[in-house]
């Protein structure tokens, strides 16, 4: 007999019902996980500073001090993460930060369930 993804034994080995998992959480982690590293959310920050023109690599790489590989890795992350694009431009490539919606949706996903469980909402903060 196969349990119900949303049901699992806990510590005192009862049965304990845990919410399903959302459906945009893969997404938020990814973005989570790109921001989880100094450089890359020093990066970020630099493109964020720049506005929606962007930066060229070499741009970026001197503003950042991180230069080579290093720098195209944590881009590529970034990319993937969907918090900054890149377009080619002649024969130089632009990175922008298209993080303003993400950041904003990253904080809405922690914020959206705050205090959900709580017997009364902490009147120490606002709430969605």
């Amino acid at each position: 007999m196969k349990l119900d993804a949303a049901i699992r034994f806990d510590i005192s080995r009862n049965m304990e019902m845990i919410s399903p998992l959302p459906a945009d959480l893969p997404l938020a982690a990814a973005r989570f996980a790109a921001l989880g590293s100094e450089q890359r959310l020093h990066v970020l920050r630099i493109l964020v500073r720049a506005g929606p023109q962007g930066l060229t690599i070499g741009s970026l790489g001197e503003r950042s001090a991180i230069t080579g590989s290093t720098l195209t890795h944590h881009v590529k992350l970034l990319v993937a993460a969907d918090l900054v694009q890149q377009q080619k431009q002649g024969r130089n490539i632009i990175c922008a930060a298209v993080a303003h919606q993400a950041v904003h949706d990253m904080s809405q996903f922690l914020l959206t369930e705050c205090c959900a469980d709580a017997d009364a909402p902490c009147p120490d903060h606002p709430h969605p």
